[in-house]
């Protein structure tokens, strides 16, 4: 599902670095980490009405992924909340709207690898749209399995929340290529991992189940998701899934902030089919779509830089 470009960015306003500047004057200098090796952090924000849904989880996330990543100086919550309010008050902008928050380690005073190369500190980039949720959620998705698999803690940790996204870009081509709508990567040993850009949820006998969190992002919706499922009385664990597991699975359904609960239809041509009376993934649905009025914070529409 490929989304097309929405006249009403064409004027966005976009904060970089100092300030803020209209789409086709924000930039970053060919010195900046993010350019030279990727070497940044972000996280995916969703703006509801009036309010930004677990924006302190989501900072938390940024600031363990940059610390993790020995940023030096990285701006505190306070500070980055108060640059994201005045971004989306310059936009207007307070409903159904994604922000692609990132912080580099700022720019080099030389081309290189070394961090003590990097001597201004981080720049932040806040980067609002609008834009819908990135898939329908009641048709759902096809999905197939991609050669690629995901980074373990070995190599690199998914836990880091980092910009060098080869890795599931690279699975998200397979897809493309076999008219899929996502990659399902699995870890070093075989098991399902997440999808390119998603985790993911199985549910058989009417028990939920979701791949440890080894070699998948710990994301900021799955974790709600859990918390969800236990509130609502339903059995979840957390287990290594196989293909054949996934592939008899009754419901299937991925997790992200840009695309909330999404039904996977299919993996590799298998069709996931239910084969209970009754379906659980429209409860959880329904439960996360009652509780997301309860997890956002309120845009201050006074602030301005």
């Amino acid at each position: 599902m490929l989304q097309k470009f929405n006249p009403k960015n064409e004027d966005i306003r976009v904060y970089v670095k100092d300030g803020i500047y209209h789409r086709s004057e924000a930039k970053v200098s060919v010195f900046d980490s993010v350019v030279q090796g990727g070497d940044a952090v972000w996280e995916g924000l969703r703006i509801y009405r009036d309010g930004i849904f677990m924006l302190d989880r989501h900072l938390s996330r940024l600031m363990d992924s940059a610390h993790a990543m020995a940023f030096i100086d990285i701006p505190g919550k306070a500070e980055i909340t108060k640059k994201l309010f005045a971004t989306l008050n310059a936009n207007e902008m307070y409903d159904e709207v994604h922000v692609r928050l990132t912080l580099t380690r700022g720019e080099k005073i030389t081309s290189g690898m070394d961090p003590r190369l990097n001597q201004s500190g981080p720049s932040l980039i806040i980067l609002p749209e609008w834009k819908p949720l990135v898939y329908d959620n009641n048709s759902g998705i096809t999905v197939i399995t991609s050669g690629i698999r995901r980074n373990s803690p070995a190599y690199l940790d998914s836990k880091i929340h980092h910009n060098n996204l080869i890795n599931n870009i690279l699975a998200k081509i397979q897809a493309n290529h076999a008219h899929a709508d996502a990659g399902l990567m699995l870890d070093q040993n075989g098991f399902a991992a997440e999808l390119n850009g998603s985790n993911i949820f199985t549910i058989k006998n009417g028990v939920v189940y979701t791949p440890f969190a080894d070699a998948c992002l710990h994301g900021i919706t799955r974790g709600h998701v859990i918390e969800l499922c236990g509130e609502m009385g339903l059995r979840i664990e957390e287990k290594n899934l196989s293909l054949t597991e996934i592939y008899s699975a009754d419901e299937m359904f991925c997790t992200g902030t840009w695309g909330e609960l999404t039904p996977v239809v299919s993996v590799d041509g298998r069709e996931i089919m239910n084969k209970q009376d009754d379906k659980v993934l429209p409860l959880i649905q329904g439960a996360f779509t009652k509780s997301v009025k309860n997890h956002l914070t309120s845009i201050d529409k006074e602030v301005r830089l």
